[in-house]
């Protein structure tokens, strides 16, 4: 599905980042990065249902699974047009209204990695998931053990402080400071590029399952 040529496109493009030569070399993004990227989620929809009925695999050009190629750089005082890797999201179906946990993988020739959990949740969310690790511990921490034997690493931003309401002697303080819940496992190129990559990533996606039933648990959620 990837080869190497889906890498030397985006670094093309980290050379010539603009509009004019993008629409000049539409044919080639098409043929080495969305149509690979779009083979790849249509190959995943099988393990990705067998996951979790409620995660969505969808291989659309817009509005699927897919993440668009263009940077909203609004706010950015990088004003360049496209990003420099393909992200794609197996979204909880709920997703859309709420913030839900997903699936996700980054591929970007600075680094590749997998990631499953919930990214910047709103604030009513995020102080859902701290009570249910104030009373569920034990589930909690059945996931990270999990995570740490997989190779998956919590990353994402943190409190200085302890969040209010929550001491911060808590023995779970450090877990009760996140902001976000995402575990990450950087992959290679090389693994991306190989014949067994949907296989792998199936695998992987599967050492996540303790977090993100954790996850819905804790947002009332189905999984």
């Amino acid at each position: 599905m990837y080869t190497q040529q889906s890498f030397d496109f985006l670094t093309l493009l980290a050379n010539n980042n603009d509009r004019e030569w993008f629409k000049a070399n539409q044919q080639d993004y098409e043929d080495r990065v969305r149509t690979p990227t779009l083979k790849f989620i249509e190959a995943m929809q099988g393990p990705i249902l067998n996951l979790s009925p409620r995660l969505t695999a969808v291989p659309k050009k817009v509005g699927g699974s897919m993440m668009r190629p263009q940077r909203d750089s609004r706010f950015s005082k990088d004003k360049s047009p496209y990003k420099l890797n393909v992200g794609i999201q197996f979204r909880h179906f709920q997703g859309k209204d709420v913030h839900a946990p997903g699936l996700y993988l980054h591929l970007a020739n600075e680094g590749c990695f997998l990631a499953a959990g919930i990214w910047h949740p709103e604030s009513k969310a995020l102080n859902a998931i701290r009570h249910c690790i104030d009373e569920n511990p034990n589930g909690y921490q059945k996931a990270l053990l999990a995570l740490e034997k997989a190779g998956f690493e919590l990353s994402g931003d943190s409190l200085v402080r302890p969040p209010r309401g929550f001491d911060k002697a808590h023995p779970l303080i450090d877990e009760l400071k996140r902001k976000d819940f995402i575990a990450i496992k950087p992959i290679t190129i090389e693994q991306v590029c190989a014949n067994d990559f949907v296989d792998y990533c199936a695998q992987e996606f599967n050492k996540t399952i303790n977090l993100m039933s954790y996850l819905c648990f804790a947002l009332d959620l189905d999984f």
